[in-house]
Order: structure tokens, then sequence, then C-alpha cells
């Protein structure tokens, strides 16, 4: 599970103020809940896009703290997806996630991936020298 800040000064619920049907708008029908860290996320156990086996998405509030998106994308095996005749689909499923991660984070994918490295390189316990 990955967890994304929004920009400086934004907030998740401003940016996806109903977050069910924006994860099902871009998805799929939204057919359970998940625990993480206090918070239920919602699951999309056979998404729209053949690309994708599931997907977890949704809130993660933090008492003090902003509130991050929490995602889990899990994606099928690629030969399987190209054996099904929807290779096609593969450049879909990334524009969804680029595009879902963009509107709840305003970031765009080069934003999120420096945003990542920072966080790596301020965690005490990384060793560069490893």
């Amino acid at each position: 599970m990955k967890e994304y800040k929004m920009r400086r000064g934004e907030h998740l619920e401003d940016r996806i103020p109903d977050m069910e049907s924006t994860v099902e708008d871009y998805f799929g029908e939204i057919t359970d809940t998940q625990e993480f860290k206090g918070n239920d996320l919602y699951v999309v156990e056979d998404p729209d896009n053949p690309v994708f086996q599931r997907i977890v998405a949704g809130t993660s509030e933090y008492s003090g703290k902003k509130n991050k998106l929490a995602v889990h994308f899990e994606e099928r095996d690629a030969e399987d997806v190209i054996a099904e005749g929807n290779a096609d689909a593969a450049a879909d499923a990334v524009d969804a996630k680029n595009d879902f991660l963009l509107e709840a984070t305003g970031r765009d994918a080069k934003a999120r991936r420096d945003s990542m490295k920072r966080a790596v390189e301020d965690d005490p316990d990384h060793d560069v020298d490893a």
C-alpha cells in the first residue's frame, strides 16, 4: 500500500470530496472495504480495465496531520493480459492510475516520484552506502 501526500496547502477532502464515487468512476464498482491503519478503504475486486486484478483506494486519516491518499494497484501478469488480446488496455490502465493520482494529489508522475525519493533520502534507516 502506498500513501501519497497532497501538494502544500491542499487537502484530499477538497480535491476529492466523494472518494467512493471517484474510485468507482476511475476503476469500477466497489465490492468491499479493507482496513488500513484504522481506516476503511474501498476495494474494487473486478476493475473495469483488464490490466488490473484488484484495486484498494481511500483516505488514510491522521489526527493533527493532513490526510493522505492510500492506494494499492494489483495488476495481472502482462503475458496473460496480452494473451487475452488486451494489450491496448495497458496504456489505458497507466492513464487511469496517473489521472486518478493527479486528481487526488495535484502532483503529476514526476512530482510524485521526486517526493518519494526525498522521503527515502530523509529516512534515517536508509543507508546509501549499503
